[in-house]
Formats: C-alpha cells, structure tokens, sequence
C-alpha cells in the first residue's frame, strides 16, 4: 500500500498531530512511538512543534511505504503491515507472563524465548530453527519439555494471528520413564529427617499424608489456608498445578504437631513471605547426601507416590485417588499408576503411617 502524505494539525489544546487515510478510516499520531521512532514535537516549545510535526510526518509516510506494521493504540490489532514471527512470540510470552503461572514456569518459558528468537536471527519461525533448538538435547525428557514450551509459546502465537504453524511435523522422543521410587519404610524415613530439619519434616509429613506438591503447594502455604481447627486445607486454583480449587483433608498425625499462627504468616518462614522456591530442594539433596535411608531413585516427590500407593492399596478408588491427588483427569491418575506399578487396588481413605 502506497500511503498518501499525512497532514500536520493542531488540536484544542495546542498539540500538534499528524493524520492520515488507511482504509477509509483516519488515523492521527502524537508521537512517533508506533512507527519505531522516537520524535514527538509535544515535548517541543509552541513554536517548533509544527516543524518538528512535518518530521514526524516524514517518517510515518516512509515507515508505512517500507511494509511497516502499524498497530491500533489500545488493543495492538494490526492496520496495516505484517508482524515478525518474533513479535508474535513476544506477544505470547507477555501473553504468558501476565497468566497465573509460577514464576519457574515463567522463567522457563522466557528462556526458550531468548533462544529460539536467537535461532532465528531475524528470520521467519521454520521447523528447521526448532530441530536445531531440539537437537541440543540428547536426554528425552530434556528434548520433550523444551518442546512442550515451545509449543506452548507457539500456540499462543498463533492465537495472536501468527499464520505458520512449524511445530506440526515435530515429535516428542521417547523418553525412559525416571521414576521417583516410593518408599517402602516410610516411618523410618521420617524419623530421620524428623532428627534432621523440622521444616523439612514438616514438609514431607503433608506431602505424603496430604498429597499437596512440596515445592509450590507446600511451600507457600499459609495458616490462613487452613480450616479453623486445622482438619483441611483449601487452596484455591490459582495456588494449584490443577488450576482448580482443592480442599485437602489433614490427618491426625499432622494436626497434631501444627502450632496454628496468623492467618497471613507463611507455616514455615513464620512471615507474610514464603521461603525462596529452591528452600526445600536444596534442603532435601543436603539431607540426602548424608542419610542413611535414602535411595539413588528417591526425591521429595517419592512422598506424594507413597502417598498414592497407601491410597490405593486401602481404598481401590481411582475417584479418590483422583481427587487427593488434584489431578485434572482420570487419565492422569491412570498414567501415574502404570509408572508406579501399582499392580492391585483394594480398600478405604487417606495414608496412615
């Protein structure tokens, strides 16, 4: 499109602006903010601000002449021209970043931003670039979930109107399934890291008797999230990887170590902050490291397993254990058994040690 020459105007208070025809319909222009450049003739004394106005009319004529993508002011849809695939992909990682997603998710998915826009180096988004981002891992489970981030910011994308879609021919690689082994000796097990840290005690104590995750779910509870007498917990589903609103049962030998505090304080810094998001995985490897119970296979997560398995073996209830876990679907529940090996379900509720 070959755009005719703006006008430079005054306004009511005195501001100059320039004004243009884009399919029928005017435009006008205080600053040449959305045209990639930095002129702005208002923030000129009164007698310059028409000269500096014919400038910025220079180059809103050259910048719109030259395929440049102007975008409306409020909702950023595009008049005219033709977004990057670059600029689709930030706008779905800012797309992302004001979502409720914890802040590793974020971060990971603003890395595989910086990377694949690297790749690119200017270029259209192809399958070649994300093969070659791909290619650099050589473990499966590296390879799957730089991909499903991919696919993630891609997706998105494309609901911000990216045409091309080149994550479509490019396939997860089959990983071998790392297990968080259970733990057969439970009881063993915490009393030993009762002796060790009572934060981390604590910690693994709910994520086996109340199925919540360790490093979230956990760790930013607070005593406000607890019922009055401390039976259950709710959270809601911005606090859970479900994204739905859980209320969690607190057996007995939970309760009764829990020193209720102010419903704002976090249960473990005993602020209005939680600990820092790696607290209790750098917890756990310094305890593992010196423990005399732990095995190679066996994490912070083996508690939520085991937790499951004791479900399991005394309810025979996927339903339950479905929603003890928070998991979104049955399907879920399911693929997490095949990998615990769960090979019977029998009858009644929550863990017991």
């Amino acid at each position: 499109m070959n755009l005719n020459y703006p006008n430079v105007h005054l306004d009511k208070s005195n501001k100059v602006f320039v004004s243009f025809m884009i399919k029928n319909k005017r435009y006008r222009l205080y600053n040449g903010k959305r045209v990639e450049c930095t002129i702005s003739p208002n923030s000129f004394p009164f007698e310059q601000r028409k000269a500096v106005g014919n400038l910025l009319a220079a180059e809103v004529y050259n910048y719109i002449n030259r395929g440049g993508v102007l975008e409306t002011y409020s909702t950023n849809e595009v008049i005219i021209g033709k977004l990057t695939d670059r600029v689709y992909l930030l706008k779905a990682l800012n797309s992302k970043v004001n979502g409720s997603y914890s802040e590793r998710y974020i971060r990971t998915l603003k890395g595989v931003y910086q990377t694949i826009t690297k790749i690119m180096k200017g270029e259209e988004l192809t399958s070649n670039h994300i093969k070659t981002y791909l290619d650099k891992y050589s473990s499966g489970i590296s390879h799957n979930s730089i991909r499903r981030h991919l696919n993630v910011l891609i997706n998105e994308a494309i609901a911000q109107g990216m045409e091309s879609n080149p994550m479509k021919n490019i396939k997860s690689r089959k990983a071998k399934a790392t297990l968080n082994k259970p733990f057969n000796n439970i009881s063993e097990v915490l009393s030993e890291i009762k002796t060790y840290n009572p934060n981390l005690y604590l910690c693994c104590l709910m994520t086996y008797g109340c199925l919540l995750r360790p490093h979230r779910e956990i760790r930013e509870l607070t005593w406000g999230d607890f019922s009055e007498d401390l039976s259950y917990i709710n959270l809601s589903g911005l606090r859970n990887k479900s994204g739905r609103n859980r209320i969690v049962p607190v057996p007995s030998y939970i309760k009764e170590i829990l020193v209720k505090g102010e419903r704002h304080l976090n249960i473990f810094s005993l602020t209005s902050k939680p600990l820092n998001e790696d607290y209790f995985k750098t917890l756990w490897s310094r305890f593992k490291a010196q423990s005399n119970t732990i095995e190679e296979e066996q994490t912070l997560y083996s508690f939520r397993h085991s937790g499951a398995i004791d479900i399991f073996k005394r309810t025979g209830s996927l339903t339950k254990l479905q929603k003890a876990m928070g998991h979104s679907t049955l399907n879920v529940s399911l693929t997490y058994l095949r990998g615990l090996e769960v090979a019977d379900l029998i009858e009644a509720d929550m863990p017991m040690i």
